[in-house]
């Protein structure tokens, strides 16, 4: 199979469009020998993993250098009692222990460690996509410039129709942001370019992108609080991996990332501490299994 990439040219000449042929790389499986944990999941024929536990337990014996993408979707640390409109209600924004603020300090420790580790196991030319809001993406940017990742872009995921702000005290939360990030400044990574363009009609992407919340045909067999749609994924997957990549989600909830990474054929790593959403994962990546095997059709949310 075939790729386009671009290949940049000194200011003022336009970028020249190659072809790249691209060669499956040893499957996954081999990069877990010294890991203790056994797999929750595993689809040998697909190469999807599922792992039951703490990224700190897993992520430090898996080889450096062997990722190609993370997308992170990292604890907000909003749980703090206060509350929010779901469905017209009005709601706890409290998600769980794992999202309970410990303070600055310890906030900043946990980020900057389990990026660490991310920088560690990306290729030398890959990248990573943490996303967040308020609460914790200036902390993840902090983190990486000490690090010495180098910052690509910040998206903004712009919410069409969120919910309306209960106490009237500030404006509507409507966004989050999502950082682009490079291994680090030596890294040479890969966009896809001619692709983003053609699917913006043919006009330069912008890191503006409006995009619906997960509909409820994405939560029919549970949903995480923090559930990502599957549109924003797969444009993530599809503008920074080859066919083929190994792509990684420290944070994976109900595999959104792995969804997205097995429908454009990339491989994928999934780390998630509660069984709830292990779950939940292997009953969405089952019911894609079975579209994709016997071409059932969804209906459009």
């Amino acid at each position: 199979m075939e790729n386009e990439i671009i290949r940049i040219q000194p200011a003022n000449s336009m970028p020249i469009i190659t072809q790249e042929k691209v060669t499956r790389k040893k499957d996954i499986f081999h990069l877990f020998k010294d890991i203790p944990q056994k797999l929750y999941f595993e689809d040998t024929k697909r190469n999807i993993a599922l792992f039951k536990g703490d990224c700190f337990d897993i992520l430090p014996r898996i080889p450096e250098n062997s990722i190609d993408m993370i997308f992170s979707d990292p604890p907000y640390f909003l749980s703090n009692g206060g509350i929010t409109c779901h469905a017209g209600k009005m709601v706890s924004v409290n998600k769980g222990k794992w999202d309970e603020s410990k303070g600055i300090e310890e906030n900043y420790i946990f980020t900057q460690r389990w990026l660490r580790e991310c920088q560690r196991v990306l290729t030398l030319n890959g990248t990573i996509w943490v996303s967040g809001t308020a609460h914790i993406i200036y902390t993840v940017g902090s983190a990486m410039q000490s690090l010495g990742y180098k910052i690509l872009n910040d998206i903004a995921w712009f919410k069409i129709n969120p919910p309306p702000n209960l106490s009237c005290r500030y404006f509507t939360h409507s966004t989050e942001t999502i950082i682009w990030a490079a291994k680090n400044k030596n890294s040479r990574h890969f966009f896809n370019y001619p692709l983003m363009k053609k699917m913006n009609n043919d006009k330069q992407m912008l890191s503006l992108w409006s995009i619906k919340a997960p509909g409820p045909l994405e939560k029919i067999y549970g949903k995480h609080p923090t559930q990502k749609p599957l549109e924003l994924l797969k444009r993530i997957v599809l503008a920074s991996t080859r066919t083929g990549d190994i792509v990684l989600d420290p944070f994976s909830g109900s595999s959104t990332t792995g969804i997205a990474a097995y429908k454009e054929g990339r491989q994928y790593i999934g780390i998630e501490l509660e069984e709830e959403y292990l779950k939940t994962s292997i009953k969405r990546l089952k019911d894609e299994f079975d579209t994709v095997k016997y071409g059932k059709e969804k209906s459009k949310n």
